[in-house]
């Protein structure tokens, strides 16, 4: 496993993590993926308290137990669930902040977060509330360093210039180049790093990829369009040694920007296969070729978070 800091923080970041949302309620079984990539070195792993009303945050810390010095946890906070209410409310306060992250750290089990993430965010947002909650808490030790969970490019842009987060959470794959567009030159321009999700395509781009393919549009991809491109894959040089998870990775660790990039896995058998492809790489043909191959994109004006 391959190793990288995140932006301007003190933290070494595996280059793949574990997007923890997709963890099975079975607690065996996600007590098994979890072993699965910490022994294969992975160090990096992102929950939220959205995510279950607070309950993955609560697997993951009773999962975790006593490798806990092992790893690095990363949450998120700004959507808040509240009784009575079927939704959640959108609450960038301060006080809210300095509430929900003891209510994560109870959740956790632990005393301190590496990464705390704004889970979303708007321009009409208290920005330099939101940011100086967090400077307080990286003062009081509860949080190591924060970032932003985000694909609105206008709001991306302000925290960058604005704070002194570590981190830019965004989608970003073969299948989704937005970001290329948007942000990456930018934010690793500024020493900041991106965390990218959804590296997978909802599971196109792995073994299972012709059935997914054929579950629906994935951004502007049709079913048909996103078969040719995954099959073109196959002719490259790299697919007999990484497939295409592998090749997946490696698209979005060629870009200097990214730090880890975090697929969620469902199984133990996934989790292998994910760690199987720590050491992919693509040539610079074969990066122009996917280039080719697969579309631009820009995000819409009102990107969703």
């Amino acid at each position: 496993m391959r190793y990288r800091t995140l932006g301007n923080s003190p933290l070494e970041v595996s280059e793949i993590g574990l997007g923890c949302m997709s963890l099975p309620a079975d607690e065996r079984v996600s007590r098994e993926i979890i072993a699965c990539a910490i022994d294969g070195g992975i160090n990096f792993f992102d929950t939220a308290d959205l995510y279950g009303r607070g309950e993955n945050e609560s697997l993951l810390g009773r999962c975790l137990g006593t490798n806990r010095s092992r790893v690095l946890i990363a949450t998120k906070v700004g959507n808040r669930w509240e009784d009575g209410r079927p939704g959640w409310t959108w609450n960038p306060t301060k006080a809210y902040i300095h509430q929900a992250v003891r209510d994560s750290l109870r959740r956790l089990q632990t005393d301190y977060i590496d990464l705390y993430q704004l889970h979303g965010g708007l321009l009409e947002d208290p920005m330099d509330e939101v940011i100086e909650a967090f400077e307080e808490l990286k003062q009081a030790g509860l949080i190591r360093c924060y970032g932003i969970s985000s694909i609105r490019p206008p709001v991306i842009e302000a925290y960058l210039q604005r704070s002194n987060m570590a981190s830019v959470m965004m989608q970003y794959s073969i299948l989704d180049r937005r970001p290329e567009a948007a942000a990456l030159d930018t934010i690793s321009a500024l020493g900041r790093s991106v965390i990218a999700r959804g590296v997978l395509g909802r599971g196109v781009l792995t073994w299972n990829y012709a059935r997914k393919a054929n579950e629906g549009t994935y951004i502007h991809y049709n079913p048909s369009e996103v078969l040719h491109l995954v099959d073109r894959m196959k002719a490259l040089p790299e697919y007999p040694l990484y497939d295409h998870i592998g090749m997946a990775l490696a698209y979005v660790w060629s870009h200097p920007a990214v730090a880890t990039a975090i697929p969620g896995v469902r199984t133990v058998e996934q989790m292998a296969e994910v760690v199987r492809a720590a050491d992919a790489s693509l040539t610079p043909a074969s990066l122009r070729q996917i280039r080719e191959w697969s579309k631009p994109m820009s995000y819409a004006a009102r990107a969703r978070v």
